[in-house]
């Protein structure tokens, strides 16, 4: 995927929408304090610690209800310290895959909290 599709991928995830002025973060995730409308005519997930930083804490927040932290978390959310952005924006890009994946096996019960299929699963 390009850096658009990725940074489109990850608006949505944020439940952000794309209307005609733009996107529109509707449940005020980002808490930008330069926009009063909450309207973006650019993403930018990939090149602000600013943007990307929600993303991050919201990606902790989904896992935190159903999985360990020393299980799934750990492979798709490293907790770690990011210097880079291009890293964590990457680590974020593909939690947001895997879980888009996953998500209803995980929500309806047929994955277990460490992300193993329940009938296979002796570690729960």
């Amino acid at each position: 995927m390009k850096t658009t599709e990725n940074n489109k991928l990850i608006a949505e995830f944020m439940g952000m929408q794309n209307t005609p002025i733009g996107w529109y973060d509707n449940e005020g995730n980002l808490k930008l304090s330069y926009t009063k409308d909450n309207t973006f005519d650019d993403l930018l997930f990939d090149t602000s610690w600013d943007w990307l930083m929600p993303v991050y804490h919201k990606c902790i927040d989904v896992v935190g209800g159903w999985m360990d932290n020393d299980s799934i978390l750990d492979d798709k959310i490293p907790i770690r310290s990011f210097s880079n952005i291009g890293d964590l924006y990457r680590v974020v890009v593909e939690f947001i895959k895997w879980y888009n994946e996953n998500k209803e096996d995980l929500l309806d019960g047929t994955l277990c909290r460490n992300g193993k299929d329940i009938d296979d699963c002796n570690c729960c």
